[in-house]
């Protein structure tokens, strides 16, 4: 397939922030794409070469690419910068650098969509002491060749510079109009992509075996799950009027989840957000498969750091040290942890995801033996208020955050957030009900001691209908120095000089993000707010919904993908749930 027809389609799609625009143009890209080279596309058009569990990163520095295109073209280094420097986008400035480019190639090789992703594919898989000049060698082949669009496309790829505000969604949306003539089929996508966690994989057995294929997709060892979400309630009441008169009440523990895949002495771990960490938890990897019987296993489990003295549960910053490149060996010794088992998700090669929670439990139990190490989260089955009463306050004296409350009866709802499981946490129980976690979309510059940061950060919630991240409020205290260099060190690579255009917001920040960071908020109240756009219209009209004095809480929620941050239905419930609602004058 030419790499022109899916540079003038990124093309299309970068001039546009409507959704359904870009559903059309994705839509008329799939129609024209082979069907062998489909999940290319679709890897592609996300900036990556394969799904994100795999961990494939390209790890191309902007220095590498100018040098790149200099010895393509023929221009100077400097001239090249300058011209960077204009615009802030590197892909952009080599559009206008190749097309004054002095340097005549007698031999042009195609470019083709395979050959591009073959190419990549082989920069990402090089290491080495040479490794930077044979990826400057792959490069410039192929700006070598490429017209000026295409090598603007090539590079934004591979600096994961590609801004297309497309989300798994829309690309799931596009797939099911293109091949099944049908938009309402994106459920059974998403459920496809559920199980595999594989956007590329799900296009290409659709776009060759089409719908009958996709209903044949089956959990794969090795493969992560997306995990089942839970919605949120404010107190005992309102758990027992959504859940019914008998169900689960669980630990809500302050950890990292972590999904285990294991066969024998191979185990792999997965994050919440599907991210590989088998280097953060190298105890995991060798004690847990003993504790296992069953000849191949998906677990979900919360690893908890722990006091060893007294075996109380520590707060999920203590964890977060273990995040580190080097002496994880030290890190391991000093924040030793549990391992805290709360659902099976496959077994002995058989899918457990239909059965019930409470055979879910059962066959947990049967198959992973307690030790000192790994510990099955604690439950009780309570049936009124002064049993969830009684077991929270067991939980808190624990050192945990609260409940997780689950039907009984129904089964785990992979990728999907619902009322079959609610949280409940004990500063639910507050003014506002709660902390949000909350995602970071725009930065403004700070002045005095935080010159040289991000002083105010704006943040939004999700909105899962329309897949976008409407703005909620600006939050700018709470900030320790330390805390403002780790997020500054963290968003500075994120900055985009264009709004990703998932992000909704009137208000202008200084620098706009990736909506990929997730941090937790408190606040006083939600307000009314004609500024913010979250939950804009549902209220009121023309108003939407903002925190009133925000603040930071000192908890960086890498764990968290930004679509698992708090939704818009979860902020309109809590702001329901605030007393003398109808009285509010605080519009902001």
């Amino acid at each position: 397939m030419e790499y022109s027809i899916l540079a003038e389609s990124l093309n299309k799609m970068e001039s546009t922030t409507k959704r359904l625009e870009l559903t059309q143009h994705l839509v008329e890209l799939f129609e024209k794409t082979p069907h062998d080279v489909i999940s290319k596309i679709v890897y592609l058009i996300q900036g990556k070469l394969r799904p994100d569990f795999e961990g494939i990163e390209l790890g191309v520095a902007e220095k590498l690419a100018i040098r790149a295109i200099s010895k393509s073209s023929g221009i100077p280094i400097k001239k090249i910068e300058d011209e960077y420097r204009k615009g802030g986008d590197l892909g952009h400035a080599s559009t206008v650098i190749l097309e004054q480019k002095t340097q005549t190639t007698f031999l042009v090789e195609d470019i083709t969509v395979e050959r591009v992703y073959d190419t990549l594919f082989k920069i990402a898989k090089l290491g080495g002491t040479r490794s930077q000049d044979m990826k400057m060698k792959y490069i410039s082949s192929l700006l070598n060749d490429a017209t000026p669009l295409e090598a603007s496309y090539i590079l934004k790829i591979l600096l994961g510079t590609l801004r297309l505000g497309i989300a798994e969604n829309t690309v799931m949306d596009a797939l099911a109009i293109a091949f099944s003539g049908n938009k309402e089929n994106r459920k059974k996508l998403q459920y496809a992509y559920n199980v595999s966690s594989d956007l590329g994989k799900v296009a290409e057995t659709i776009a060759t075996k089409g719908l009958e294929g996709i209903e044949e997709f089956e959990i794969i060892l090795f493969n992560p799950i997306r995990p089942m979400l839970a919605d949120r309630v404010k107190s005992e009441e309102e758990a027992i009027e959504k859940m019914g008169n008998e169900f689960a009440a669980e630990y809500k523990l302050d950890g990292e989840r972590v999904q285990l895949h294991i066969e024998g002495d191979k185990v792999e771990l997965f994050s919440r957000s599907l991210e590989r960490i088998e280097s953060y938890y190298p105890d995991i990897i060798e004690k847990i498969p003993k504790n296992i019987q069953a000849d191949n296993i998906i677990l979900e489990a919360e690893a908890v750091a722990i006091n060893e003295n007294t075996g109380e549960f520590l707060p999920f910053q203590e964890l977060m040290h273990r995040r580190r490149k080097y002496k994880i060996e030290k890190a391991v010794t000093e924040y030793p942890i549990t391992v805290n088992f709360f659902d099976i998700l496959y077994c002995n090669g058989k899918s457990c995801i239909d059965l019930s929670y409470k055979e879910r439990r059962e066959k947990l139990e049967k198959h992973v033996k307690e030790d000192e190490f790994a510990k099955y989260i604690p439950m009780k089955i309570v049936k009124n208020q002064s049993e969830i009463e009684d077991f929270m306050e067991n939980s808190i004296n624990a050192g945990s955050e609260g409940l997780m409350l689950k039907m009984l009866d129904k089964p785990y709802q992979a990728g999907s957030r619902g009322s079959h499981w609610l949280k409940l946490k004990r500063e639910y129980r507050n003014e506002l009900g709660d902390s949000l976690d909350l995602v970071v979309i725009g930065g403004f510059f700070g002045k005095g001691r935080r010159t040289g940061n991000y002083g105010t950060l704006l943040l939004a919630t999700y909105d899962e209908d329309e897949d976008t991240f409407p703005s909620i409020c600006k939050v700018g205290t709470g900030f320790s120095d330390e805390s403002l260099d780790q997020l500054y060190q963290i968003l500075h690579p994120k900055v985009s000089i264009k709004k990703n255009p998932r992000i909704i917001s009137d208000m202008e920040a200084d620098v706009w993000f990736e909506p990929e960071l997730v941090i937790e908020v408190v606040a006083s109240e939600i307000t009314l707010s004609p500024i913010h756009k979250a939950a804009f219209n549902e209220i009121r009209k023309d108003a939407g919904l903002a925190l009133r004095f925000p603040k930071f809480t000192g908890k960086i929620r890498v764990e968290k993908a930004a679509e698992d941050a708090s939704t818009n239905e979860e902020v309109i419930t809590l702001y329901k749930g605030q007393k003398k609602v109808a009285h509010d004058k605080n519009l902001m």
